[in-house]
């Protein structure tokens, strides 16, 4: 049975990666407030913190 839930848990992984790549996209397009991406991202990954910092949303 653990094999299912590893399966689950990438499953959440990747899609939790698309989002956020999506996320990033439109903040760099302007098509989104940075302030809306960064309570997104907050609310959706634990790593978010690191995200932010690294792609320069706050500065």
């Amino acid at each position: 049975m653990a094999g299912i839930e590893r399966t689950r848990e990438i499953r959440r992984r990747r899609t939790r990666r698309k989002k956020t790549r999506n996320l990033l996209d439109r903040a760099k397009k302007g098509t989104m407030e940075k302030s809306e991406v960064i309570r997104k991202l907050r609310k959706m990954t634990p790593g978010s913190e690191i995200i932010i910092e690294r792609e320069g949303l706050k500065g």
